[in-house]
């Protein structure tokens, strides 16, 4: 199913698109600051949101 060759080019993609990505971020967190203050306080609103679904769900199929 998975060959050498597709093992290697998905490795090699993941590595490539997320140095990418933290490169892009980077650069554009120098030109817009006041966008990215608070994005600590988004990461944890999203935690929060999925352990309430979560434990609901667990809670309501006891």
């Amino acid at each position: 199913m998975f060959t050498t060759g597709r093992i290697i080019f998905t490795v090699f993609f993941i590595v490539v698109f997320i140095a990418g990505m933290i490169y892009s971020y980077s650069k554009d967190k120098k030109h817009q600051k006041h966008y990215y203050d608070k994005v600590w306080m988004i990461f944890i609103a999203i935690i929060a949101v999925i352990a309430i679904f979560a434990t609901l769900t667990f809670w309501l199929h006891e």
